[in-house]
């Protein structure tokens, strides 16, 4: 993966963990000892004038809330057990459905043309914004100005996000000031943040205008050709159930398991190190390891390429396991009511 309201003193101080000094906390970003090299990289680099940018840094405001949420995101502080239930819910199906129902054919469309099922399309839109009921309450502004100048340990990212939604909305003409996502800076209906959002939307509804705010179209079209973009193979498996064939003690020992990082072992690799699928897959197949504390114990999984691909949209293995139930909740569901759609027609 959302408002909160909070504000500081001009006259209160604060530090910046880790670069050894103070600084007073304004509310006014312009005035942060930060902001003079970011708008010189904004003028020099990317030929905004300085005005425009000090301007829009003077209306940024600090959110610690969105620091204190940064700091403990679900995916770190919850177990799979406690974690899956927030996602794999009837509600999130039964919208699921009707969000399919509604654009089919924009989702046909997508499949066919990217390689990306309309299930993953739809559960990764409904696990990020719920099919765009939730976008997120926090103006963009405030929350990449927020973390690229008082969030050290993610600082440069969040920086770079700040640079490309400058440019953004200069290439969209918006008003930065306007636009509202999630704590980190992510929108529309697929979260996207300004970086992914310049480099994989698409103007999937042929109107000339790349817009996943407010259109889904355009959001199926540009989650899908992300996707397409971070390596989905089209028509291979996503995850395999595996168990284990020597001691856990033993597993955790390997520094590739639990790490999701592009695969660097196959199913033969991890066969040799004790986790073994329980379904037929070709020993050849790069695979990642993963354990998960489920509502009924310790569970194993082999995640395969499109399973990492996934990853590329949230690196939490629970985010990708949820996606991938979800979809397949979906599918499921969606099966039934065509079915009984074509039921009721003859």
């Amino acid at each position: 993966m959302l408002s909160f309201c909070h504000s500081f003193s001009k006259h209160c101080l604060g530090v910046i963990a880790g670069l050894g000094f103070s600084f007073v906390a304004a509310a006014d970003y312009s005035q942060h000892p930060l902001a003079g090299a970011f708008v010189d990289e904004m003028v020099q680099q990317h030929g905004f004038s300085a005005g425009y940018v000090n301007q829009i840094l003077s209306k940024a405001q600090k959110r610690q809330p969105i620091l204190d949420a940064i700091a403990r995101p679900a995916e770190k502080s919850k177990t799979w057990k406690e974690y899956r239930p927030i996602f794999i819910v009837p509600m999130r199906i039964t919208n699921g459905v009707a969000f399919w129902s509604e654009h089919r054919a924009a989702l046909a469309r997508a499949e066919k043309q990217y390689g990306v099922p309309a299930e993953i399309i739809v559960a990764i839109i409904g696990v990020e914004t719920n099919y765009g009921k939730n976008t997120g309450s926090w103006y963009v502004i405030d929350a990449l100005t927020t973390l690229a100048f008082d969030y050290p340990p993610r600082a440069p990212f969040f920086r770079s996000e700040l640079v490309n939604y400058f440019i953004l909305t200069r290439e969209q003409k918006h008003n930065p000031l306007e636009f509202k996502g999630s704590y980190a800076g992510a929108m529309g209906y697929g979260q996207f943040m300004p970086s992914s959002y310049r480099n994989y939307a698409v103007d999937f509804s042929g109107d000339g205008f790349t817009d996943i705010w407010n259109n889904p179209t355009d959001a199926i079209g540009s989650v899908a050709n992300y996707f397409k973009q971070h390596g989905w193979q089209t028509g291979k498996a996503v995850v395999v159930p595996a168990k284990l064939t020597k001691p856990r003690a033993a597993l955790l020992a390997n520094e590739s398991f639990n790490t999701v990082v592009q695969p660097t072992m196959n199913v033969g690799d991890w066969k040799k190190a004790g986790v073994a699928p329980t379904q037929n897959i070709a020993s050849r197949t790069p695979a990642i390891a993963i354990e998960f504390d489920g509502a009924k114990g310790l569970e194993y999984w082999l995640g395969l390429q499109n399973f990492y691909t996934i990853t590329r949209y949230n690196r939490s293995p629970m985010y990708a396991m949820a996606v991938y139930d979800l979809s397949l909740e979906i599918k499921q569901a969606m099966q039934k009511t065509t079915k009984k759609i074509a039921g009721a027609s003859h």
